[in-house]
């Protein structure tokens, strides 16, 4: 009896493989040649598992990818067995727009969305009832009256931006890392907006632990939707409980910050204070409140400082875009001061290097992905079965050949009715999405954009030094970029020499 007994364990668990095994193939076979996805074109492999993309998600390739896959099998791709990536102008409308004859809305993929799922919901995961509440409450915030008040502000942190910059780079030799400069900027001026107070990064020429914590956490989160995607929910619920997450010790800041500003008692137009009003009336909870100022916190701040930070790198890098956009800002104004939140509108050239800016290096490389509703829907004219995960990857459509001419050359002239553009299918890129559901902020990020680059191209002359020629190459891309330092020579322009 002993040698059964000895054996018995190992029986099982080779019975237990052999099950797995067993499992495992017929689940590809179906996936491959009976799932309701069958027809459409994708790599083998990935129509058959999930594996392939977790991999190449959590390796930070995904996003750019992305384009090679629209290259080889067309405007409309099977990456996983359940999910289709789109790239098509037309696919922005029909996936995130406002549906026609009573359809119903694609609604937002839980398992991308709600990657820790114990957390209270907020404005960026929330049910289309509860979203438009939120954000008829923060409205306010983004309106072009509050903006005005607001701009003594947002101009006060431009302005210690630039004199950081000068204490720094006096000589003209010395490379700033403008990585992190934009990075303490934006944080500054969305704390201030959002809690009423900065994060201090550039009073302190340092990072606040939020800053640092952001990177972190959309590297943990493209693992934990890996885990969920190939059926490791254990494993990722494991790591959930036992972990030191970024996320955990974010929104632990961000409810001490929200605190201190409920404590204080001041109505300000800043983004939250619609929020707090109703927390007090109790028809919001603070949970709801913190995981909302959360989502701002980041919307607001590391994309503006992406966006900044790429459209630096593009510009010198192409020292013939430069020159144009310096002309144009040290001829449009005749000292600092006249650079405000409001004249900066009127830089043309500025507004097609940024929207040039925004082509190339979106803030959100990733696709946002939607679920097809009960009953299926119809998207570029193909029906979609329910239950479809679906997505348009921004920097695939931004680099397609069939609505850009040369895709990869940065030329700001295709924003402004260039001949050579002329065919370019601008409608292809919607940086901030397009629907009920679009970014509430896209006024605000635009005008602070500005703001910043104006500034910085009134104040100093910059060239890239050699060691981030390459930065744009192999960088890593989650939902976010993981951006490598910038480092950028920057030379003072004496007051009154810039004309």
């Amino acid at each position: 009896m002993a040698p059964l007994l000895a054996t018995g364990p190992l029986n099982l668990a080779l019975v237990g493989c052999t099950l797995a095994i067993v499992y495992f193939v017929a689940l590809s076979i179906y996936n491959v040649f009976l799932h309701p996805l069958r027809s459409f074109p994708g790599p083998f492999l990935w129509r058959m598992s999930h594996i392939p993309r977790s991999l190449t998600l959590v390796r930070g390739k995904l996003p750019i990818h992305m384009k090679n896959l629209h290259a080889k099998y067309g405007p409309v791709v099977r990456i996983s067995p359940n999910e289709l990536a789109f790239s098509d102008p037309q696919a922005w409308k029909d996936i995130y727009g406002h549906r026609s004859n009573g359809e119903p809305e694609l609604a937002k993929y839980e398992l991308f969305y709600r990657v820790v799922d114990h957390i209270p919901r907020s404005i960026i995961n929330a049910y289309r009832d509860e979203h438009a509440f939120l954000r008829r409450q923060m409205a306010h915030g983004f309106s072009e009256r509050a903006m005005q008040a607001q701009e003594p502000i947002i101009g006060s942190y431009v302005d210690l931006l630039i004199y950081r910059l000068q204490e720094r780079c006096a000589d003209g030799v010395t490379a700033l890392n403008m990585r992190e400069w934009l990075n303490y900027t934006t944080f500054d001026v969305i704390g201030d907006l959002g809690f009423g107070s900065s994060f201090k990064c550039l009073e302190d020429s340092d990072y606040h632990p939020w800053v640092k914590l952001v990177t972190t956490a959309s590297r943990q989160n493209a693992l934990l939707t890996a885990l969920s995607n190939v059926g490791l929910k254990l494993v990722k619920r494991a790591i959930l409980r036992l972990g030191n997450l970024a996320v955990k010790d974010n929104l632990a800041l961000v409810r001490e910050t929200l605190l201190k500003r409920i404590e204080n008692g001041i109505e300000r137009p800043d983004f939250v204070d619609g929020l707090i009003r109703k927390k007090k009336e109790g028809v919001l909870d603070l949970g709801q409140l913190v995981s909302t100022s959360s989502t701002l916190i980041i919307a607001g701040s590391e994309t503006t400082a992406t966006l900044l930070t790429g459209v630096v790198y593009l510009l010198t890098t192409n020292p013939d875009k430069l020159n144009l956009l310096t002309k144009e800002v040290r001829s449009a104004f005749t000292n600092d001061e006249e650079i405000t939140l409001t004249s900066v509108g009127k830089l043309t050239y500025m507004l097609a290097c940024l929207n040039e800016a925004l082509r190339r290096y979106p803030p959100v490389p990733a696709g946002l992905p939607r679920q097809a509703p009960k009953g299926g829907c119809y998207i570029m004219g193909q029906y979609i079965p329910e239950g479809t995960v679906v997505a348009v990857w921004q920097h695939a459509i931004n680099h397609d050949e069939r609505f850009w001419t040369k895709p990869y050359t940065y030329a700001p002239e295709r924003f402004m009715g260039g001949a050579e553009f002329k065919n370019d299918q601008t409608d292809a890129m919607q940086p901030f999405s397009v629907g009920p559901r679009n970014c509430i902020g896209r006024n605000l990020a635009y005008a602070e954009m500005r703001l910043i680059l104006a500034k910085i191209i009134y104040n100093f002359d910059m060239t890239i030094d050699d060691d981030s020629r390459d930065w744009l190459r192999n960088q890593p891309a989650y939902n976010l970029w993981d951006k490598p330092a910038l480092n950028i020579h920057m030379k003072p322009v004496p007051a009154g020499k810039q004309r």
